[in-house]
């Protein structure tokens, strides 16, 4: 496979632990918001700024709270 495609497929920072986060979104039955949080925090260390991308698992996971307080 070309680089360029393990890149879309398969991306080294999502090698880093013994489970890539998709894999753990599907087993757990993850939807879309928590997913992101898991995506997100997952990779923070290994990809661009820990802190932006710890930011954006700090959105989804707030976007989803006041999501479920609204349905309330």
């Amino acid at each position: 496979m070309p680089a360029k495609d393990v890149n879309v497929t398969n991306p080294e920072h999502y090698r880093k632990a013994k489970i890539e986060p998709i894999e753990f979104i599907e087993a757990h039955e993850l939807g879309f918001h928590e997913g992101n949080v898991i995506k997100y925090v997952a990779r923070a260390r290994y990809k661009g700024s820990e802190i932006e991308d710890l930011k954006k698992a700090k959105w989804y996971l707030e976007r989803k709270i006041s999501l479920l307080e609204k349905s309330k």
